[in-house]
């Protein structure tokens, strides 16, 4: 790092600009970290911090720290910092390094985070070849919950659930993760560092930097295992732990580079002006035929004109409670807005639960979720009561039922009780009593053009005969919504 002059002498190493200048955690131990004595995460920090300086990304920075000690990393690093589900690093990093191109991403985790419940979403992410960087705190144990064996627990290893020692006829072997994700073909870099000595410690910088630097660089997915102590759980000193990383780990997990094809890519600088490919290439990227895709903002909305609109719907499966949203989903990229549908269901096709989120905006959406909806849309009483309370003041449960019942009744919450059911049984199905909701709901929310929304029933429903009474369906639900609306 570059040096500074303070009061004519020449500093050469300070704290690095990444960390902070005051470490939050509590009053009394302002004095302190998080880790224990001896723990290789402060170790493994300093040196993350130094690359982060060297290579002057720091204002790019997006760190992703998951479940665990590796959890802490938001109160170290002056970067950005998001925090994910346990073992959900690298997607969470993905999704970031997708959406921001020119952010330089960090997935930080521990081995018990990685190996474990994370397997998966590190295997794939290196087989995609992700253009991020990895740190892998292998100590081989669970340490912030107890000490319970973890996947790279050596063998013979004491653990809280392997007191008698790892056995592999029981527990299986340790799990080598630098050398499975050498066998990919698209990561770009992979090492094994270790903390077992000062001239392994200056080895472990080395790598750390370059992992990133080749991040910055554009080359691809890079990750580096880090060998590191914990003293505290493995009940040794903070020098018997070192020794230990160097003369016992490293039996089992060799240091080395596993994968170096660093000078087999092209440099592709990364900058942060680099925007994420247009909406209008996607069907190139995807490979679908320009003839197969539909017809796309057709009946947009006029120009300025605001919406933000949250919708949950909820029923028996078979009701067609997701099918429903996916209609209003539809119609909403149809006229151009923002969109999301999340469904949410259990396991049985039938009688089981089902419910979804729907939300459409003319603003970008933050999160699928709709925690305070709108419109409920409830196809039974056991989904009324499950949702009725998350309504927002001001805002409408539609309900399948001739009434709604007393308890459920809330000031400041309009209500559309009716048999829709019944109604669309008269019509010719009772199994649109789904579309005739949806017309009571389009009514009510008054937003969508109805060019869209029949764009969006005839891209799902291909059965003409569906169509024609879902048609009907829906006229006879908005008839339904606007005798109501006159006594609003």
């Amino acid at each position: 790092m570059s040096s500074k002059l303070l009061e004519g002498y020449e500093i050469t190493h300070c704290k690095a600009d990444s960390f902070y200048d005051r470490y939050e955690r509590k009053d009394e131990l302002q004095h302190q970290t998080h880790f224990c004595p001896g723990c290789g995460h402060g170790n493994v920090h300093k040196m993350l911090a130094q690359a982060i300086d060297q290579l002057g990304v720091q204002d790019r920075t997006i760190m992703v720290g998951p479940v665990g000690c590796a959890v802490f990393t938001f109160y170290y690093f002056d970067v950005g910092n998001v925090q994910a589900a346990h073992g959900r690093a690298p997607a969470v990093g993905t999704a970031i390094k997708r959406a921001h191109p020119g952010s330089i991403v960090i997935s930080y985790q521990g081995d018990g985070d990685l190996s474990a419940i994370g397997s998966a979403e590190i295997l794939h992410a290196a087989n995609r070849g992700e253009n991020i960087t990895v740190i892998f705190v292998n100590n081989a144990i669970y340490s912030m919950t107890g000490g319970q064996a973890a996947p790279t627990t050596l063998l013979g290893q004491k653990s809280t659930t392997t007191p008698n020692g790892r056995n592999a006829a029981t527990e299986g072997y340790p799990l080598h993760v630098s050398e499975l994700l050498a066998t990919l073909q698209a990561p770009v870099y992979i090492e094994r560092v270790g903390l077992g000595n000062n001239k392994q410690i200056v080895q472990a910088g080395r790598a750390i930097r370059r992992a990133l630097e080749n991040q910055v660089k554009g080359l691809g997915f890079s990750l580096i295992e880090v060998l590191s102590p914990c003293p505290t759980i493995w009940k040794m000193t903070p020098v018997e732990a070192q020794r230990w990383v160097r003369d016992t780990m490293e039996k089992t997990f060799p240091l080395g580079v596993f994968r170096d094809r660093t000078k087999e890519r092209l440099v592709t600088p990364v900058t942060q002006n680099m925007a994420a490919p247009k909406l209008d290439e996607l069907p190139r990227i995807l490979g679908v035929a320009e003839e197969d895709l539909p017809e796309s903002n057709a009946h947009a909305l006029a120009p300025g004109q605001a919406i933000d609109l949250g919708v949950r719907i909820a029923g028996l499966g078979g009701q067609g409670a997701l099918l429903l949203g996916e209609v209003l989903a539809e119609a909403g990229l149809d006229a151009g807005l923002e969109v999301s549908w999340l469904p949410s269901y259990g396991p049985e096709m039938r009688s089981g639960t089902s419910n979804c989120h729907v939300r459409l905006s003319s603003q970008p959406i933050d999160s699928p979720l709709v925690s305070a909806p709108n419109i409920l849309v409830a196809m039974n009483e056991p989904s009324l009561r499950k949702f009725d309370r998350a309504v927002q003041r001001g805002g409408w449960v539609i309900y399948n039922g001739d009434e709604i019942p007393a308890d459920c009744e809330r000031d400041g919450v309009h209500v559309l009780a009716r048999s829709f059911t019944q109604i669309a049984d008269e019509l010719g199905d009772k199994r649109a009593a789904n579309m005739v909701m949806l017309g009571a709901l389009l009514e009510i929310a008054g937003e969508l053009p109805h060019a869209s929304v029949d764009a969006a029933l005839r891209r799902l429903i291909k059965n003409p005969r569906w169509i024609e009474l879902d048609e009907r369906a829906m006229a006879r639900g908005r008839e339904i919504s606007k005798e109501v609306l006159v006594e609003v």
